[in-house]
């Protein structure tokens, strides 16, 4: 079956809005943070944000497609992205410190999650697609793309549940068993949380900072 064009168009746009209101979803998320190695990944996440929105630009291009262009489903996308930053900001004015940054762990979650569905979408659409411009932009887009998004969204969820534990006072792995194994996969995300239920069961010291890979 032939890829539905105006559909693609639409995502890409969709995906394109989202990655720009996840830009402002993880600026804010760096005012609300207090853990540093929650700091380093999100700034380093940030980054990586803005350049998915560079290369999602390269794909409107080759796609003859405005990147500009309005559309009613991505005013719903920018809509909801406005709403996660209002939310880490609403939660900056209650004057509890701790509790904003874990509201802005769970804004973070739900915008990567969403923005891991867009990149296995479009990753469908670029193997769809027939040779040419559009399909080696988007299938290049993609193939820099995906490992990170996969990071992304399965360390975000590690952090998040981690310090809801320790706001419960918990025993919490932290950082969390997907940062310290450079999760990027939905299998080593659930082995990584088993990893962190095993250390609370032994009650296992784990060291608040862990050397970050290059």
């Amino acid at each position: 079956m032939a890829i539905k064009t105006k559909q693609l168009q639409e995502l890409v746009l969709q995906s394109l809005e989202h990655e720009l209101g996840g830009v402002k979803v993880y600026e804010t998320a760096l005012d609300c943070v207090i853990n540093e190695d929650l700091e380093a990944e999100w700034e380093r996440y940030l980054a990586e944000t803005k350049r998915h929105a560079e290369s999602l630009t390269r794909v409107c291009e080759a796609l003859g497609l405005d990147a500009g262009r309005e559309t009613p489903g991505r005013k719903v996308v920018r809509h909801n992205g406005v709403a996660l930053v209002e939310a880490m900001k609403l939660a900056m004015t209650g004057g509890d410190a701790s509790a904003a940054e874990l509201v802005a762990c769970e804004c973070v979650v739900l915008a990567e999650t969403k923005d891991h569905a867009d990149w296995a979408l479009l990753g469908q659409c670029a193997d769809a697609l027939e040779e040419g411009k559009a399909k080696q932009a988007l299938l290049a887009a993609y193939q820099e793309i995906e490992d990170q998004e996969d990071e992304h969204l399965y360390h975000s969820r590690g952090w998040c549940r981690e310090l809801w534990l320790q706001a419960l006072g918990l025993p919490a792995v932290l950082p969390p068993p997907e940062e310290t194994k450079r999760v990027r996969t939905a299998i080593g995300a659930a082995m990584a949380e088993q990893a962190a239920d095993n250390a609370r069961r032994l009650a296992v010291t784990v060291p608040v900072r862990v050397r970050r890979i290059q």
